[in-house]
């Protein structure tokens, strides 16, 4: 357990760890955010005890260029190897917006599964989030307008998109059918009596893709922006047949979000074969005792780190508590 007064780094700290996996702040800010005030760049050091193996996690971040990473001193390109020695869960009061924010959280979610499970497609969020800027630029710089060479320009950039994008899509809906009945289970326990939970990916497209995207031309250049892909998809929750999003208490609503991260935390330990480290930043300061009494008898085994300015958790016994003031522990 980390213990420190408001303002004192605990998130900072959770965030480097994250980072050092990822190579992404869960925090969705710019790298430029992460560097501090007056420094030319952020150096990250993570040490790490895999049995026998020692093994040090160094990253560079200097915007504006591109993340250097290290592992035992050897350069690697992306968090693909990153991921292999090092992976993450991580609780925050901010996952309430999993069950009743936008869209755009729950897609992550499933994306951030999809790039810890499935090495192959770690990298299709990229390359998705790559061809939606340059199609959208390309729409704007149309204006409205279509000739001959700018509809074949549009038609490869379609069949790009439908390319990905059905990748995308068909690995969510997996994802979602995999991680359902851990997520029902999890929220069983956290939420007693409130009804059995469903997931849903829905579509913003019929299949293939491509058929939607010419179907939907005319509205995309009069928008000047694409209408339809895995970017507008969605992951619909159900508790007791009651949308999650607007017809749970937010006490519900905090139980399904922290289902859902126990379920993913679950899902990827059964499919690597590893323990992500568990992160809890300030997770229980919003939850009744019985709520957070019923979380920690759910956390998984294995390793974690839990932040928190007040007591600790009931039922909680860690192993070590150490205290943090102005980024640096006591």
């Amino acid at each position: 357990m980390i213990r420190g007064d408001n303002g004192s780094g605990k998130t900072s700290l959770l965030e480097a760890i994250v980072y050092c996996s990822v190579l992404r702040s869960f925090r969705r800010v710019p790298r430029e955010a992460l560097v501090q005030t007056g420094a030319s760049q952020a150096r990250l050091r993570c040490d790490l005890a895999l049995g026998p193996r020692a093994i040090e996690i160094g990253v560079d971040i200097e915007p504006p260029g591109r993340d250097r990473a290290f592992c035992n001193g050897k350069r690697v390109n992306g968090p693909k190897a990153l991921l292999e020695v090092l992976r993450t869960t991580l609780f925050t009061p901010d996952d309430l917006e999993l069950a009743k924010g936008g869209p755009a959280f729950r897609r992550d979610l499933l994306d951030d599964v999809i790039e810890g499970t499935r090495p192959r497609l770690a990298g299709e969020r990229a390359n998705l989030e790559r061809i939606l800027r340059q199609r959208n630029t390309l729409l704007r710089q149309l204006g409205g307008r279509l000739d001959r060479e700018a509809t074949l320009t549009l038609d490869v950039w379609d069949e790009r998109l439908a390319e990905t994008g059905e990748r995308v899509a068909v690995a969510r809906e997996e994802v979602t059918a995999e991680l359902e009945k851990l997520t029902q289970e999890a929220f069983g326990a956290l939420a007693l009596h409130a009804g059995h939970l469903r997931l849903r990916y829905a579509r913003s497209f019929a299949c293939p893709l491509i058929g939607a995207l010419r179907a939907a031309r005319k509205e995309d250049l009069r928008r000047q922006l694409t209408t339809v892909g895995p970017q507008r998809d969605d992951l619909e929750i159900h508790a007791g047949n009651l949308d999650a999003r607007t017809r749970l208490s937010q006490g519900r609503q905090r139980c399904v979000a922290l289902a859902l991260r126990l379920a993913t935390h679950r899902y990827i330990t059964g499919v690597t074969g590893a323990r992500p480290v568990l992160l809890l930043d300030d997770a229980f300061s919003e939850l009744d005792e019985g709520t957070a009494r019923a979380l920690v008898n759910e956390l998984p085994l294995g390793p974690a780190l839990l932040t928190t300015a007040g007591p600790l958790p009931p039922g909680a016994e860690p192993d070590l508590v150490l205290e943090l003031s102005d980024g640096a522990l006591l």
